[in-house]
């Protein structure tokens, strides 16, 4: 086939930790991503100008689902949680594999990671087991590298950790919810400490006493162009990790639901589980919003 006559590739947009559409994290699904180069790879993400774009290809050997790739518009990402459970949806719905009692298995750059799938076979929940967190340090918030990155917040109990689960977030507990959904982020000094720090900038938390939720997340990004993420599954495994490494996950069941991204107009909702093995899976639901083809 010449270059001017592409084959048309399944394509597909979702709204990740979305209960209905237009709520959650978009992302793109290009589901034959096979004799794509990185260029082009990395050209379609830039294209698509969302948080990241996946390309599912076929899985190498028995034990994996499918692999996948998946690029921010800048680069290629390792891994990240709602192009995962975004990508076993588009899986899921455009039947190019079925789970195996209950479970995906991704394989990616992150190695293989299994989905679980739950609930109506029409309206899933999908959640993945995310790789290992590891604690990096502990600091004050006196520290000269926040600048006056947390000036404004009233702080929680918990001190901010920076902790490494495949990206580095510092983990930053405000005192109250109305604290923290009021606070505006400090772009300049945010930009500055994920620099300085080699993160992606600050996971904001602070406990709820919603009946809805019993967490409630701001994920501000200062890698690259500053922005606030709409719905981290990633970022969230990551405080998991950190909540449970200091016992003191909320709730007693080692399970818990997140609200994140009122403030810059979405509506995300996550599930965040800690299994007997320590493991952090991270999910919710996903809307499919756009089916088609893409010619590139």
């Amino acid at each position: 086939m010449s270059k001017h006559s592409p084959r048309p590739r399944p394509f597909m947009q979702l709204d990740v930790f979305a209960h209905r559409p237009g709520v959650g994290n978009p992302l793109a699904v290009v589901l034959d991503g096979e004799d794509l180069s990185d260029a082009d790879m990395q050209a379609i993400a830039r294209w698509t100008r969302l948080p990241e774009t996946t390309f599912v290809l076929p899985a190498t050997d028995s034990d994996s689902s499918y692999r996948l790739r998946m690029f921010s518009p800048a680069r290629e990402v390792p891994f990240a949680g709602h192009p995962s459970v975004g990508t076993a949806r588009a899986v899921l719905a455009a039947g190019l594999a079925q789970p195996r009692d209950g479970v995906l298995v991704q394989d990616g750059i992150a190695g293989k990671l299994p989905l679980k799938v739950s609930g109506e076979a029409e309206n899933p929940s999908i959640a993945i087991r995310t790789p290992r967190a590891r604690l990096v340090e502990t600091a004050s918030a006196r520290d000269s590298r926040f600048g006056s990155a947390l000036a404004t917040l009233k702080l929680g109990e918990l001190p901010p950790a920076l902790m490494d689960g495949g990206r580095r977030w510092w983990l930053v507990e405000v005192a109250d919810e109305a604290g923290l959904r009021a606070a505006t982020p400090d772009w300049p000094a945010i930009a500055a400490l994920a620099q300085a720090t080699g993160s992606m900038g600050i996971c904001a938390y602070a406990r709820s006493q919603s009946s809805d939720y019993e967490l409630a997340v701001r994920a501000w990004v200062g890698s690259g162009a500053p922005f606030e993420d709409a719905a981290s599954g990633a970022a969230n495994a990551t405080l998991a990790a950190w909540l449970a490494q200091q016992d003191a996950l909320p709730g007693t069941q080692r399970s818990y639901r997140v609200s994140q991204g009122r403030e810059i107009g979405f509506d995300a909702q996550l599930v965040l589980s800690v299994d007997e093995a320590g493991d952090i899976w991270s999910g919710g639901k996903v809307a499919c919003v756009i089916r088609g083809e893409m010619h590139w």
